[in-house]
């Protein structure tokens, strides 16, 4: 008998990860698109600026906040990424609301 071939790859979108373009599957996260885009960290912590990446991918350690679309702090293995959209690398603590 014989076997088919897998259907084609899934649908890519364009982001933009620190201003460099990267296509990803569709449903992908903004997390997935930052490790696709070859950057290890994201994030630099607010006291040391050690720094920090994508970890458990699935909302719990915080490691992947990010700048997306202009907006500070957003975990980034919990956005769906959308073509278009700009993420941006977190550097220390962000400010504060007046």
């Amino acid at each position: 008998m014989f076997r088919t071939r897998p259907d084609a790859r899934p649908a890519t979108i364009a982001v933009f990860v620190e201003d460099a373009t990267v296509l990803v599957p569709e449903g992908a996260s903004a997390a997935a698109a930052v490790l696709l885009a070859g950057h290890a960290a994201i994030r630099e912590t607010a006291v040391t600026g050690s720094p920090r990446g994508p970890l458990c991918l699935m909302g719990v350690c915080f490691d992947c906040l990010a700048e997306i679309d202009g907006v500070p702090n957003r975990q980034a293995c919990m956005v769906p990424a959308v073509a278009g959209m700009r993420i941006a690398r977190q550097r220390g603590a962000r400010a504060a609301r007046p």
